[in-house]
């Protein structure tokens, strides 16, 4: 399977139906993957979000409407699967900085385009992994919100201050967690983690699963970051392994790190 290909397919039936609700599951059968995966890969590929990415070549095409000026506000509005005007109007001004009653043939918009991946891109390192099974863990925490263009510079320094403010009484933190939005597509909270009770933490239940393990030889945040990236822009999109919808986990220990992505 050549991802970029079916990455390309799924940009062209993307634009295609635009003005149309567009499936996830559709999208998915174009990758053979379920529709978490989907969404993590094309985020981790393209760098933005699929919903994201639909949301713009939308409301790009609905400035070219608009511009054309042939047709109201609550046509357009309608015709790209928003529920009102009034909505359509707040995403509309967002995006291109206008209100939509005011594009006339003077106005400057903006274009989000079409993305066409490299189809030509081969991966030729290797990337060890394990598959091992963990019973249901009980960790105890605190989170700081976050997203996905601030996750890098965020989890380190938060990683770091919750180290020197608990370490004297708690130990070191065990595990790091990014949890993600309804969608699984954007970062939402980062987490410092403890195996261990505590009752002014936050009690996170994680379920008995099947885990990919990535051993990483170092507790650097680049390193893990790195592995991370290699994960959603090499490995996956060539397996066949499908995610379970449990954020993964960083295990810290003995100076290494094991990156823990849950599969089915």
């Amino acid at each position: 399977m050549n991802i970029y290909r079916n990455l390309n397919e799924i940009t062209k039936y993307i634009d295609d139906n635009l003005e149309n609700e567009i499936n996830y599951e559709v999208l998915a059968k174009m990758l053979g993957v379920n529709v978490y995966k989907t969404q993590r890969l094309f985020t981790m590929i393209a760098g933005i979000s699929l919903s994201d990415y639909i949301r713009k070549r939308r409301l790009s095409t609905a400035g070219f409407d608009l511009y054309k000026g042939n047709q109201k506000i609550i046509d357009i509005a309608v015709k790209y699967q928003y529920d009102n005007a009034t909505s359509f109007s707040r995403a509309f001004e967002k995006f291109h900085g206008i209100k939509p009653s005011l594009v006339n043939r003077e106005t400057k918009l903006k274009n989000f385009p079409k993305i066409i991946f490299n189809e030509d891109i081969k991966i030729t390192t290797e990337l060890d992994y394990e598959i091992i099974t963990l019973d249901e863990m009980n960790l105890y925490g605190i989170s700081i919100k976050t997203n996905n263009e601030k996750i890098g510079h965020d989890a380190p320094i938060f990683f770091k201050e919750t180290q020197n403010k608990y370490k004297s009484t708690y130990g070191k933190i065990k595990y790091g967690m990014i949890t993600y939005d309804i969608n699984r597509e954007k970062s939402k909270k980062y987490y410092c983690l403890y195996d261990k009770k505590i009752a002014e933490f936050e009690h996170i239940i994680i379920p008995k699963s099947k885990w990919l393990r990535f051993k990483i030889n170092s507790r650097d945040a680049k390193d893990i970051q790195e592995i991370s990236h290699r994960f959603y822009e090499e490995f996956l999109p060539s397996t066949k392994y499908n995610l379970k919808e449990i954020p993964e986990l960083e295990y810290y220990h003995d100076d290494v790190t094991d990156f823990l992505v849950a599969i089915y």
